[in-house]
């Protein structure tokens, strides 16, 4: 078995397990993406005071950008989080809801928490004037996401959910919402 298909049954045992083991990995798992969230920020701010690099929009005009940036991430968050715990379940993916979630932001799109995150760092990266978080560390951190989502999560999601979550996929798009329905009309 390759490193690959040994994370894919990793995820799969995890998310598939007992309650107590699911419960005992989640904090594990959040503070994992969350540490992780946070390097990249400490990492920006440090590489930037290195590089005597300059800031990317003056004041007050920063506040203007980054404001909706930062309110959108947080109401995505929020918004995705409250469907999971609705559905009996975390956004950690070692614990996840025991169905397949299509409702609120996930009828939209498959990882509205994570676009949420996107936001987030991105409005970060300009309220604090950060060229290397908005043009580096964000992409770098979508980049890797899109990567273990496609690797590791989704073909994890198809080996516990099959065919229903092969649908969703099918319809769904990964982060960004579609503009129209993708029905035709009669006229």
């Amino acid at each position: 078995m390759d490193l690959k298909s040994n994370w894919i049954a990793l995820f799969n045992r995890a998310a598939s397990g007992t309650k107590e083991i699911r419960n005992l990995l989640t904090p594990l798992g959040a503070a994992l993406f969350i540490g992780f969230i946070a390097g990249l920020v400490f990492l920006s701010f440090r590489l930037d005071h290195w590089l005597k690099l300059p800031g990317l929009i003056p004041r007050p005009w920063h506040l203007i950008v980054s404001l909706p940036l930062l309110a959108i991430g947080l109401f995505l968050i929020g918004w995705s989080v409250l469907h999971f715990v609705k559905s009996k379940g975390t956004p950690v993916p070692f614990n996840p809801p025991p169905e397949l979630v299509q409702s609120g932001p996930y009828a939209h799109t498959r990882n509205p928490m994570l676009s949420g995150v996107f936001f987030l760092m991105f409005g970060l990266g300009i309220f604090s004037g950060s060229p290397t978080l908005v043009f580096f560390f964000t992409p770098l951190f979508i980049g890797i996401n899109t990567w273990e989502l496609k690797a590791i999560e989704e073909p994890e999601l198809e080996k516990r959910l099959g065919q229903a979550y092969l649908a969703y996929r099918q319809k769904t798009p990964m982060f960004i919402p579609r503009l129209s329905s993708g029905r035709k009309s009669d006229g």
